[in-house]
């Protein structure tokens, strides 16, 4: 199996969580938006915060996998600090089946 199909079958195997991870993402874009003409409520601000440490946390994840050897690296950086992933990759199968 080449790398292109490896990845492609992450991707297929991952493409509930990438949704998910866009939809929330889209939604930290309408939330800045609507914060540059009036104030957000506690818990939009608790979602502007939890959604920009998520692209913080895929920042670092996302250097990783580049680096020469990262696809290696990577699952083992996940084993020991789970908390790099952002929170959409976290949660189980049947927790993104129940939301949609």
């Amino acid at each position: 199996m080449t790398t292109v199909d490896e990845i492609k079958l992450a991707i297929q195997k991952n493409k509930k969580r990438l949704a998910k991870e866009l939809s929330e993402s889209k939604e930290l874009v309408y939330l800045i938006r609507k914060s540059m003409t009036s104030s957000l409520s506690e818990e939009e601000k608790e979602k502007v915060k939890e959604q920009l440490l998520d692209i913080c946390k895929a920042v670092p994840a996302f250097t990783v996998f580049m680096l020469p050897g990262g696809a290696l690296l990577l699952p083992l950086l996940i084993k020991l600090i789970p908390d790099i992933l952002p929170s959409a990759f976290r949660e189980s199968d049947e927790n993104l089946e129940e939301e949609k």
